[in-house]
């Protein structure tokens, strides 16, 4: 066998221990990839946050209730009869409208009926004895003017003038004594109108009737001193209401009539109704000795509409000490101690100082430290929310575009 010719010009020998670079530049890339993917991989997570904008609106200063005030009517009179008995007419029942001087209840009083049909006849008869008698009596005292003319012409003797003037006095007596007893017993009449007035209840004022204790039937009894009962009838005048709140003592001295202030009701919930401080107590409420307050009452400003409030509803008040109408503020729950917050910039959470003015549990009136777009954070709440932390917005809250009123002190 004959061998291969060698190659003229032979390829020169590999390096021992020098791997190709077109066969390592795959492997390096693969590495710094897989290194790259595994950091991006085990990077902490950015936290999510709820952030507002700053933006400007009003502030108010306030001071508010320390327990649920109520909803009171300016008259309201819980009714008994005066005298005790059977009931034996309710002329209304619960929720009827009334007018002054309506019946809305009637006991038993047949026998006062009787007693003023008595005292009526007697008193008729007391008048027709005054005309009679006032009428002899004007008989007589004409009669003593004529002898009186008579006797001055020498006609008739002195003994017959003076016969018929003792006859005209004595008539005119007579006349005066049965007045007198006509006017007794027209007073009379008066005394059994009032014991039948005992037995029944008239509304004083045009209102609504709330609650009727007893029925047609029942016995109704008024209360005794010292002995408190259930009033026959409860009469609410729902047209005038006004609200009784209870002031912690401390904020006493800063409530003055006249105080403007935001009345709301917890049964019409997102609602707010304007008033004004009508009167302050000038005594302390002592109900516990940790909690003494200061009863404050306050006219809505302008009245609700008819209908929209029930007496009873619970309510509080807000007294309004300052405002500041259009001012840069910072939501209350973004401040933390030390009149802090935490901006979210560039993906990261800083902290920075700020100057407050005027604040209350929903807005702080900003001074320093903030401009118009700055984000803070209000979810100070959430787990690693801190100053240096990486974070996205969860959500934002961008101000409101008309102005909103300030909630609570």
């Amino acid at each position: 066998m004959t061998a291969a010719p060698a190659s003229p010009n032979p390829a020169p020998a590999r390096p021992a221990g020098r791997p190709h670079w077109r066969r390592v530049l795959p492997v390096l890339v693969v590495v710094l990839m897989g290194g790259a993917t595994a950091t991006w991989i085990s990077r902490p997570k950015p936290l999510a946050v709820v952030v507002a904008e700053i933006g400007r609106g009003p502030v108010s200063a306030t001071v508010s209730n320390t327990r649920a005030g109520t909803v009171e009517a300016c008259q309201r009179t819980k009714l008994s009869t005066i005298a005790g008995g059977r009931i034996r007419n309710l002329a209304v029942k619960e929720g009827d409208r009334v007018r002054k001087g309506q019946l809305l209840m009637q006991l038993w009083n047949d026998d006062q009926q009787a007693a003023q049909a008595q005292t009526l006849a007697q008193q008729a008869a007391a008048e027709r004895r005054v005309v009679e008698a006032c009428t002899t009596a004007d008989a007589a005292a004409r009669e003593a003017e004529r002898q009186k003319q008579l006797a001055a012409q020498g006609y008739v003797g002195a003994a017959r003038e003076d016969a018929a003037r003792s006859e005209a006095a004595a008539r005119a007596a007579t006349c005066a004594a049965v007045k007198a007893d006509a006017q007794l017993a027209a007073a009379r009449v008066k005394s059994a109108q009032a014991d039948q007035e005992r037995t029944r209840i008239v509304a004083p004022f045009d209102g609504i009737v709330a609650a009727i204790v007893g029925e047609v039937g029942e016995y109704s009894t008024p209360s005794p001193p010292g002995v408190p009962t259930p009033p026959a009838i409860d009469l609410i005048d729902d047209s005038c209401l006004y609200v009784s709140a209870p002031m912690d003592e401390v904020d006493a001295p800063k409530l003055q009539p006249g105080q403007p202030l935001r009345i709301n009701i917890d049964a019409l919930p997102g609602r707010h109704f304007e008033g004004r401080v009508r009167r302050i107590a000038p005594y302390v409420v002592a109900v516990e000795k940790q909690a003494r307050t200061v009863t404050l009452e306050a006219d809505f400003k302008p009245p609700p509409p008819a209908g929209t409030l029930r007496v009873g509803y619970s309510a509080d008040v807000e007294v309004v000490l300052q405002q500041r109408p259009d001012v840069l503020r910072v939501p209350a729950t973004a401040l933390q101690e030390g009149r802090r917050v935490l901006l979210l910039q560039g993906g990261q959470l800083v902290a920075r100082e700020v100057k407050t003015g005027v604040a209350n549990w929903e807005y702080a009136e900003v001074l320093q430290g903030l401009a118009a777009g700055d984000q803070v954070v209000t979810s100070l709440d959430r787990a690693g929310v801190k100053a240096g932390a990486h974070a996205v917005a969860d959500s934002v809250q961008r101000p409101a575009s008309a102005p909103v009123a300030a909630a609570a002190r």
